[in-house]
C-alpha cells in the first residue's frame, strides 16, 4: 500500500509539473496590462473608463491603460480591438453606435459587431437631449423647426462622427419632421458640443454627461429629451412624443467587449469585474455627478442586445437613407 501511495505521489506530482508546463495552463489572467480602447477622444466616456480601470488594476493586480483612439464615430478603436490577441488584455468600449448602427449604415463595413467581438458586459446607460445654442433665439421644438423651414438650406445640426447617435438621431429628427437640416460631423462629443456651444451648428442631440456643465451655465438650452419618457435628469424637459414628433427616441448604451473568441473563463471574470466596479463609491459618485444610470449585464444579455438593435434599427436606417461614406 505504500509503495502504491508513493507511486500515485509521484505520478501526481509528474502530472502537475506537466501541467505548469503546458503554455497557458499555468499562466495567470491577467499576466501582463490590460489596455482599454476608447474610441474617443479625452472626455466623459473616457473618465468613466479610466475610474473602472483603477479598480480592474485594484482587483486583477495588473495595470490598466486606457487608450484613446478617436475617429469615425468609434469605429477606428472598434477595428484596433477587433484585430487584438483574444487573450483578455485587451478590451474595448463600445457602445449603440459602433456595435448597433455602424453595420447597418456602412455599406462596407470593416467588421461585424456580433461575430468579431467578444460581448463582456454593459455598465452605463443614458438618454439624449435636444439641445440648441444660447444665441439660437429659440425656447421649442415648434421654433427649431418654424427657424429651420424659413431659412434657405434649414438647419445644421452637429453631431458626435457619422455614424454615432447623435448623427442617427438627428437624421430620425430630420425624417420625422420634414425640417430641412443638413448633418455636420465631428470628431467626438466634446468638438460637437464646443461648435453647438459656439453657435456654429444649430442644434446637437447629446447626454447630460457631455453637456451638463453647459446646460447649467446656460450655454445650451435643452427643448426636448429623445425618449419615451422624461428624464429624471431634466424632469421639466417634455420628450418629443410629448410634442408630437415620434420615432425619435432611443438610449445609448456603453459596454466592454474584446476581440471574438476570447475563452469563457476569462469573459467571465472580466463580467464579474465590470460588474464589481459599477457599485463602487468612485463609480457611484461619478454617474450621479453626470446623471447617467448604472447598466449591468451578461455577456449573454449583452449578445442579444446588439444582435437585436441591428434587426430593429435596420428599417429606420433605410428609411432615413443614413450612411457612412
Amino acid at each position: 500500500m505504500r509503495g502504491f501511495k508513493n507511486g500515485l505521489a509521484i505520478s501526481l506530482g509528474a502530472l502537475l509539473l506537466s501541467l505548469a508546463a503546458t503554455p497557458g495552463l499555468a499562466q495567470r489572467y491577467p499576466a501582463k496590462p490590460i489596455i482599454v480602447i476608447v474610441p474617443f477622444p479625452a472626455g466623459t466616456t473616457d473618465t468613466f473608463a479610466r475610474i473602472m480601470g483603477r479598480r480592474f488594476s485594484e482587483s486583477m493586480g495588473q495595470p490598466v491603460v486606457i487608450e484613446n483612439r478617436a475617429g469615425a464615430g468609434g469605429i477606428v478603436g472598434a477595428i484596433a480591438a477587433k484585430n487584438a490577441a483574444p487573450d483578455g488584455h485587451t478590451l474595448f468600449v463600445g457602445h449603440k453606435g459602433t456595435h448597433s448602427l455602424y453595420m447597418l449604415m456602412s455599406p462596407k463595413a470593416e467588421y461585424d459587431a456580433v461575430t468579431d467581438f467578444s460581448p463582456i458586459g454593459t455598465f452605463m446607460v443614458n438618454s439624449s437631449i435636444l439641445l440648441v445654442p444660447a444665441s439660437l433665439k429659440v425656447n421649442t421644438v415648434a421654433e427649431l423647426l418654424a427657424l429651420a423651414k424659413s431659412r434657405p438650406g434649414g438647419l445644421n445640426f452637429a453631431s458626435q462622427g457619422i455614424g454615432t447617435s447623435g448623427h442617427f438621431l438627428g437624421e430620425m429628427f430630420r425624417v420625422a419632421t420634414g425640417a430641412p437640416m443638413t448633418h455636420i460631423p465631428m470628431k467626438g462629443g466634446a468638438p460637437a458640443i464646443t461648435e453647438t456651444v459656439a453657435g456654429r451648428t444649430d442644434f446637437i442631440f447629446a447626454a447630460y454627461a457631455a453637456a451638463g456643465e453647459f446646460m447649467k451655465d446656460g450655454k445650451l438650452r435643452p427643448i426636448a429629451v429623445a425618449a419615451k419618457a422624461r428624464s429624471k435628469t431634466v424632469p421639466e424637459v417634455p420628450t418629443l412624443p410629448e410634442l408630437g414628433v415620434n420615432n425619435v427616441e432611443f438610449d445609448t448604451w456603453f459596454a466592454f467587449f474584446g476581440p471574438a473568441k476570447i475563452p469563457r473563463d476569462i469573459v467571465t471574470r472580466l463580467n464579474t469585474e465590470i460588474r464589481s466596479a459599477i457599485v463602487h463609491p468612485d463609480m457611484v459618485k461619478a454617474l450621479d455627478q453626470y446623471k447617467i444610470e448604472p447598466m449591468p449585464g451578461t455577456p449573454e444579455e449583452l449578445g442579444r442586445l446588439v444582435a437585436d438593435e441591428i434587426t430593429r434599427y435596420a428599417p429606420i436606417v433605410k428609411r432615413i437613407d443614413a450612411k457612412i461614406e
